[in-house]
């Protein structure tokens, strides 16, 4: 009761500041209409009082009235965007809650749909425990802005080898960071705001500006050319200032055209510098406020954050600095645009030549340190979106990981992240020692596969370094590996059975590997793919080979007769789930009990649904 009371208080928190938020907007929205209509109305009635001022009054009182109304305007105007800029920032913060519903209420039609790369066929648990897709794990919490952070997080959740060392790490961070619900909101909206809209299914790529820059990075000496042309600058203006006092004949023509002949064989070189320079300027825009925040900010006793984000407070290399060089220069060079002024100030110093070489230093520079900059800020947008995961799910715990040889696997309350809270049922589940094995029998829809997900993405949770749904959850290092969606391959010619037999002689591989990890393997329905005779003899065979051996796991079965395995290996034990028929409906509990399933629900369903069933004895 107390885990669905934290959820509808955060739920009803979340939609009251919606509201806020929603009217606040509307109160910006009204009152920049009304400085838009306000400015179009003093810019006409400033240039009709004007007009009658210089035909009607006075032919100079016509200035003072337009320059009156032109203050005014942009008075007005300054206001607007201040108004425009809060509607901008409102709307956005607006945005952030909507998505924050979203994932708390597992809205997946509220959620942006972003692209990404497709899941591996081959992975050993990605696809079967929804990690990815449309309705997945990932994309539930992800809340990162830039695709690299996007992929590093479900590298975490899909990872087949986790490390203690890594997994230590990355939860003390998501610890630290989960409370820190204001850091979060504004290092997400400054990313935002400076960048592509998240709904329209952009994300910004670090990646592609790193290669960009070291594509373009190539060596150019513009040093000699600078110097010899700034001395030869330097001579014009003194030579034409002595000419002008009458100190000297026009020697400074001659040495003006050394000049222009030289700035014109070397010119052609620095045009791609200057497109470049832009590039750079754009494509750095989005991290211009988010590496300001961070370098800003007070972090306090969070020492951990602190040291994430060391490189970014570097005094000798602070990204904000270096930013703000390339943005001087690109300012420099915006010159150009205005022809004329340009040709002038190349035509007494060489500008041009000046900038080109501060390009490339820059160039340098963000070379040398963009790359520490941008994995900050990828491994930041990920923990940040496990942290968001834990914040907004407050009766979610961390879990403790460790190497051990005692119990392998206790969770207390456990449940599955994507399943709904109202109606959710949670179950206790323990796997004692090492080589122990599970089997759960039950009806159709009583439960059992979703139970299997359960503690499959609880674990990639885990190692992860996030939070599980669970009120405890304690488990060693294992290599997951399921077999719960296999599906046929009609382009490699492969049936649904032999797909099946060769995922289980993968899992087989993967138990005898030389690993210390142990596999932690979840098995829905085994060998489903045949018949009968044929499903028990495999599956009494492949299981008993599973017992006692490097792993630990779960197998799901409609197949009773598996239970009896239970009584030959002290390491097989049984679980159910079971149902009760009240007329016409199948009622389930979803409680998870120990020992075989009593009861089979098959008949009844299709009985149900209205095939022609006979009524047998006890359904």
């Amino acid at each position: 009761m107390g885990i669905l009371t934290d959820y509808q208080s955060r739920r009803a928190s979340l939609e009251r500041q919606i509201g806020r938020i929603e009217r606040r907007l509307a109160v910006r929205r009204a009152k920049g209409n009304q400085y838009a209509w306000l400015r179009l109305g003093l810019f006409t009635g400033g240039v009709l009082l004007a007009i009658a001022g210089f035909y009607f009054v006075n032919g100079w009182l016509g200035w003072p009235l337009l320059l009156l109304a032109v203050v005014v305007f942009n008075v007005i105007a300054r206001y607007h965007r201040r108004v425009d800029h809060s509607v901008t920032r409102h709307t956005a913060w607006l945005r952030l809650k909507q998505l924050q519903l979203a994932r708390l209420t597992l809205d997946w039609e509220g959620l942006p749909d972003l692209p990404v790369p497709p899941a591996l066929p081959d992975h050993p648990f990605e696809i079967d425990l929804d990690l990815t897709g449309p309705r997945s794990l990932h994309r539930l919490i992800d809340t990162a802005t830039s695709r690299e952070a996007s992929l590093r997080l479900r590298d975490w959740l899909t990872q087949t080898h986790p490390t203690l060392e890594a997994t230590t790490r990355r939860q003390g961070l998501v610890r630290e960071l989960a409370p820190l619900k204001l850091f979060r909101e504004k290092l997400w909206l400054q990313a935002t705001l400076a960048g592509p809209d998240l709904q329209r299914g952009n994300r910004w790529e670090g990646q592609r500006l790193l290669d960009w820059l070291r594509r373009h990075n190539k060596p150019l000496n513009l040093n000699p050319v600078l110097a010899a042309l700034a001395v030869l600058a330097g001579l014009n203006i003194v030579l034409f200032v002595l000419n002008r006092f009458g100190m000297l004949p026009p020697f400074w023509v001659g040495t003006f055209v050394v000049y222009v002949l030289l700035y014109n064989m070397r010119a052609g070189g620095t045009d791609e510098l200057f497109d470049e320079a832009f590039t750079l300027r754009d494509g750095l825009a989005r991290l211009r406020p988010v590496f300001r925040f961070l370098e800003t900010y007070r972090y306090g006793s969070h020492q951990r954050l602190k040291d994430l984000c060391g490189p970014l407070l570097n005094r000798t290399a602070q990204p904000s600095k270096q930013l703000r060089r390339l943005e001087w220069v690109v300012i420099g060079i915006t010159i150009q645009r205005n022809y004329p002024l340009w040709l002038i100030i190349n035509a007494i110093v060489p500008w041009r030549f000046f900038f080109a070489r501060e390009i490339t230093r820059r160039k340098v520079e963000l070379e040398a340190n963009l790359p520490s900059w941008l994995e900050v800020w990828f491994e930041l947008e990920a923990l940040n979106s496990l942290a968001n995961f834990a914040y907004l799910n407050r009766s979610y715990t961390f879990p403790e990981v460790t190497i051990t040889t005692e119990t392998v696997f206790r969770a207390e309350q456990l449940g599955h992240p994507m399943l709904p809270a109202e109606g959710k049922v949670r179950n206790d589940f323990t796997i004692g020692q090492p080589g122990e094995m599970a089997i759960i029998t039950g009806s159709n829809m009583a439960g059992k596969s979703s139970f299997l997900k359960a503690v499959g993405v609880n674990l990639s949770l885990a190692y992860a370094g996030g939070p599980v749904d669970a009120a405890r959850l304690s488990a060693g290092l294992f290599r997951l590996y399921g077999c719960i969606k296999v599906s046929d391959s009609l382009t490699d010619g492969f049936s649904y059975f032999y797909a099946e037999v060769r995922r289980l002689k993968a899992l087989l591989d993967a138990v005898t590997a030389n690993d210390p990890r142990p596999v932690f393997f979840l098995i829905d329905e085994i060998f489903r793919g045949t018949n009968n005779r044929e499903r028990l003899i495999g599956s009494q065979a492949y299981l008993q080979a599973l017992a006692g051996s490097h792993c630990v796991g779960l197998v799901s079965t409609h197949d009773l007769e598996l239970v009896r395995l239970a009584d030959l290996n002290p390491l097989i034990r049984n679980y159910h789930f079971r149902e009760e028929v009240s007329g016409d409906k199948l009622l389930f509990d979803y409680r998870l009990r120990h020992g075989p399933s009593p009861t089979t629900n098959a008949l009844v369903i299709m009985r149900m649904a209205g095939l022609p069933v006979p009524k047998t004895e006890g359904l």
